[in-house]
């Protein structure tokens, strides 16, 4: 767990970065400019490594001592047809020498790659913006598929623009002659010779791709040296053409961590990450059932690495399948999770109400993306949440967690994880594509901080009859959490129904009596309505505000970055931001009150502000987006400063 580290709080500016060189060159003598931040957009086909050409950059830039955020924006299609709008792939990073929250609104660089790649970004990049465009693309026929009649190099619609017009193609071909690799072959390494001239513009470190390349073609040292070759040309390049004429410098971020070793990290990763470490907290084995969906499948390609950590994945057939195993693990004493999205939750429903009928603690993760049905699977959204609140038959109360930012995955995971485990309950956890594919510095924790999660197995009776006979009840509960006992199946004298018809309380027996009924389905409500959560944080510096804004999930980035520049301007504004979405925290309701207006912005049409509406009677105003992409900051503080002057 602990590769890729780097320290961020540790480092110091020490000479300027500015004076680094390219491998075996001595320097140019050019000008080096030092920059805050930086956002950078990388652009192609699907087949152009647009998301290893970001991963890399990434990489070097976390080890570097930046702090950063990463938008990966992947295409539907599995391979669309070559050049075309549907097939671009993109990656975004926003990095800096200060705390940042989001990717950024716009990037100040683009790397184009084809001329589909320009078209389908063009609109984002704002007038001044760096364009380093692949010239050997921009031909009649890759044009025409995209519907270019001229050419954008030529005929003045990108004036506005700080144009790099550079013939990527030819000169890695140029530079691989040595190998004697087809054209086909060659072409393959342009999107390393993009990032080492992007790598030489920004100053970052070269031994960890070069590590990387060969690593990864350890079994083709002729390709993997190929890579090597293409990438050390791209900074070469960048040193030695008069097109290039700046580098820039952005200091590592050295205010921006508390001490420590930091990685960067995903989503996906981090709650991967932190589901083992819960495992190893509360002393069980981890199972995963799980049927392979965008965009939740890292989570099941990860775990499958952790066999030594006592991880069992299991894939299953389909997505009923999966749950039914994970079901049955925790029947049988394993920390029992299944991952999904939107469309397999629903496929999950019945047994999730199982889950709720034999209170059994089970993690449903699910990495919602832009629906309905198979919708836009590469894509975010925030729809799921009324579906992960109600969407059983019958009262069938869930409680729900939602962390806000990539590395959150991993407190997340283990909060899920204590709730389902002291409640005996099933947990949802709702991350997003936005969070899964995204990345950031995340602080790796000392194991002394993570939270005892040992459970208690039931290992005899705990009820005596009237006759002073003394027999195990599987629904006798615990007088604070209404939990009831989990008994390993084979222990002596634990022996008890299992099934989804209702239980009689205490004795766990069939029972088709109303008035049990009402009771259990009651007593089930009370269990969840329960369950200790932290109280509400209220960002709110001045004490003068009159609006809130209320975010949950991976809304929180956006929002603040938003709230940071409406306080910039003068304006009083307070935030907070939900992780407990069932049951909310008990001060909700107090703190919605304290305000005139509460903006409450979401990737959805508006799921949150309706519950909250309807528990609080508050007039909560939703702003909503389900464009399949994240808020921006600059869009959100202009909504916040239409709502402080309502």
């Amino acid at each position: 767990m602990t590769s890729q580290v780097s320290s961020p709080a540790e480092k110091t500016d020490g000479a300027l970065v500015g004076e680094q060189r390219a491998p075996g060159d001595g320097g140019g003598g050019k000008e080096v400019q030092r920059l805050d931040r930086v956002i950078i957009r990388f652009a192609g086909d699907s087949g152009d490594g647009m998301q290893l050409t970001g991963d890399r950059f990434t990489s070097e830039t976390a080890s570097f001592g930046n702090d950063l955020s990463t938008l990966p924006n992947f295409p539907a299609e599995i391979r669309a047809p070559a050049g075309t709008l549907p097939g671009v792939s993109s990656f975004q990073l926003h990095f800096a020498d200060h705390d940042i929250l989001t990717p950024g609104d716009a990037p100040n660089v683009l790397v184009a790659m084809n001329p589909a790649a320009l078209k389908a970004n063009i609109a984002d990049v704002p007038r001044g913006a760096e364009i380093i465009v692949n010239t050997d693309e921009f031909t009649k026929r890759p044009m025409a598929k995209v519907g270019y009649a001229t050419s954008p190099l030529e005929d003045g619609s990108l004036e506005a623009y700080n144009v790099h017009p550079v013939p990527l193609t030819t000169l890695t071909i140029e530079a691989l002659k040595e190998f004697g690799l087809s054209r086909k072959e060659a072409e393959r390494s342009k999107n390393m010779f993009a990032l080492g001239l992007l790598s030489w513009m920004y100053h970052r470190p070269t031994e960890g791709t070069e590590k990387f390349l060969r690593s990864k073609f350890a079994k083709k040292p002729d390709i993997a040296e190929a890579n090597v070759t293409a990438f050390r040309a791209g900074w070469n390049f960048g040193e030695t053409t008069e097109d290039f004429a700046t580098s820039y410098e952005v200091a590592p971020a050295t205010k921006a961590f508390p001490t420590g070793t930091y990685r960067n990290i995903s989503g996906n990763l981090a709650l991967s990450y932190g589901l083992v470490a819960a495992s190893r907290q509360a002393d069980l084995p981890l199972y995963l059932g799980s049927y392979p969906i965008t965009p939740a499948s890292d989570i099941l390609h990860e775990l499958s690495k952790h066999k030594n950590f006592g991880v069992r994945t299991f894939q299953a057939e389909d997505e009923i399948a999966g749950i039914g195993a994970a079901l049955g693990a925790a029947f049988g004493g394993s920390l029992a999770v299944t991952t999904t999205s939107g469309p397999g939750v629903a496929l999950k429903s019945e047994t999730i109400g199982l889950a709720v009928s034999l209170e059994l603690p089970l993690l449903i993760v699910d990495i919602q993306r832009g629906g309905p049905s198979t919708g836009l699977p590469t894509k975010t959204e925030q729809a799921d949440l009324l579906q992960a609140m109600y969407g059983r038959n019958g009262e069938a109360p869930v409680p729900i967690v939602a962390p806000k930012t990539p590395a959150d995955c991993f407190d997340a995971a283990l909060d899920a994880a204590r709730i389902a485990l002291t409640y005996r309950t099933p947990v949802f956890l709702l991350s997003d594509g936005y969070l899964a594919n995204g990345s950031e510095p995340w602080r790796i924790p000392d194991v002394d901080e993570l939270p005892d999660l040992r459970v208690q197995f039931a290992s005899g009776p705990n009820h005596q009859l009237a006759d002073g006979t003394e027999v195990f009840w599987p629904y006798k509960r615990d007088e604070q959490t209404l939990a009831r006992p989990w008994a390993v199946p084979g222990t002596p004298g634990l022996e008890h129904r299992i099934g989804g018809i209702e239980k009689q309380d205490g004795t766990g027996n069939i029972s088709y009596d109303p008035a049990n009924h009402d009771f259990m389905v009651r007593t089930r409500q009370a269990k969840i309505d329960g369950i200790e959560v932290p109280d509400l944080e209220v960002d709110d510096p001045s004490g003068e505000a009159n609006t809130l804004v209320v975010g949950w999930g991976s809304t929180y980035g956006p929002i603040t970055a938003a709230v940071r520049r409406v306080r910039g301007a003068g304006e009083h504004i307070a935030q907070a931001h939900l992780r407990h979405l069932n049951p909310f925290p008990r001060n909700l309701g107090e703190v919605l009150g304290r305000y005139d207006n509460v903006v409450v912005p979401e990737m959805n049409l508006g799921q949150l502000s309706s519950l909250l509406r309807a528990k609080y009677l508050v007039d909560a105003r939703s702003h909503t987006q389900v464009s399949g992409m994240p808020f921006k900051a600059e869009q959100l503080a202009e909504v916040f400063k239409e709502a402080i002057n309502d």
